[in-house]
């Protein structure tokens, strides 16, 4: 399905109040991981979930170069006006036409994490309009124009991030980013207290609040776990041995919240075995993320929301990008069978966007 530049002026207002038919008070995202895995032949693997209390009803979509947009303001004026100088692909949601996770055609990968009670975004006056991109729109803006974490780095500055209310929402969804390159080198993208904090990301693992620097910190609660066996302990007369595999990893927390997942994320992505290709790349990546998917009902709140629905995050999907190669794969809640688009395959020149679904139900064969 073609996607024409007039639909983005729309899509904020019809997402909205696509919420709003729903019937609910759209839930916060508040359960996302992010990784990064690096194979022996040098390709970089960018993988993530994302969870939210409803369906997004996510579809892969196709950016072309040349793709225009115009940033969204708190007041309704136009915001910063582009043209994509790459090619990207990847998952949106809620119906709007930016990547919420995905790369583009030089190889850098962006991804969206939701960062309850620690965003802080700028502030903004009508005069800034000119230079101002809405938080949903930021991981776009990043693979439409820069080839490299060093070009994001240098260029972030340029743009004004304030707090945009989405739609029929209610409120200004809070995020952060991660940007990977197919060298390696990883970044964490922060607005917390009006300013912008750019992170270096020596592990390539997000997760969400709190801050990035803080769940560095948080490491160091953790420095005896290890990829190896626990030692047999000798008591007076008494030898303690392992009850089996894995005591390297006791201790480790198990819970599906931010502190616990960045460590276990660090913890997994630092330990697996070198792939040898991308390809091994990524499904090692797979591997590794199915240790944070959740289940419906697994992680809910304590009170249902005002429409009298439980909310509770699951994994609406879970995603790779080989930098190197340019393709994206994705598997979902619904069907866990791993799909592949090639971005160097697809129309990159086309005057238009491609939006991909990805429904269907699970790919069950028998034998």
């Amino acid at each position: 399905m073609k996607i024409t530049r007039d639909v983005f002026r729309k899509a904020v207002s019809i997402a909205g109040a696509g919420a709003l038919f729903l019937g609910t008070v759209v839930p916060p995202a508040r359960a996302c991981t992010g990784i990064r895995l690096t194979a022996s032949d040098g390709t970089v693997v960018h993988a993530r979930t994302l969870e939210f209390g409803i369906d997004l009803h996510s579809d892969v979509m196709m950016f072309p170069r040349g793709y225009a947009r115009i940033g969204t303001t708190p007041d309704g004026k136009e915001g910063l006006k582009w043209k994509a100088r790459y090619a990207s692909v990847g998952m949106n949601g809620a119906g709007l036409p930016v990547l919420f996770d995905g790369m583009n055609e030089k190889g850098l990968a962006a991804g969206t994490f939701y960062f309850p009670t620690s965003a802080g975004y700028m502030p903004y006056a009508a005069a800034d309009a000119a230079r101002t991109i809405a938080q949903w729109e930021v991981g776009s803006w990043i693979l439409d124009n820069f080839a490299s974490v060093d070009e994001v780095k240098a260029n972030i500055g340029s743009i004004v991030v304030p707090a945009v209310v989405f739609g029929g929402w209610g409120f200004a969804p809070e995020a952060h980013y991660i940007v990977h390159d197919a060298t390696g080198k990883s970044i964490v993208i922060e607005y917390v207290g009006g300013k912008l904090n750019v992170h270096d990301d020596p592990f390539g693992v997000v997760t969400n609040s709190p801050t990035f620097d803080w769940h560095m910190t948080n490491l160091r609660n953790y420095l005896n776990f290890s990829v190896t066996d626990a030692a047999p302990v000798q008591l007076g007369s008494v030898k303690l041995l392992p009850t089996g595999q894995g005591t390297g990893m006791l201790g480790l927390p198990g819970d599906f919240t931010p502190p616990s997942r960045f460590v276990r994320a660090v913890a997994f992505s630092q330990s697996v075995f070198t792939p040898k290709t991308g390809e091994d790349a990524v499904i090692e990546a797979f591997h590794v993320l199915n240790q944070f998917d959740i289940p419906k009902g697994a992680a809910r709140d304590r009170e249902k929301d005002a429409h009298g629905n439980v909310v509770a995050d699951y994994t609406l999907w879970t995603s790779a990008s080989d930098l190197k190669a340019k393709r994206y794969y994705f598997r979902t809640y619904e069907n866990s069978q791993i799909r592949m688009l090639d971005l160097m395959k697809m129309n990159i020149d086309g005057k238009d966007a491609v939006k991909i679904p990805t429904t269907g139900g699970e790919m069950i064969k028998p034998l």
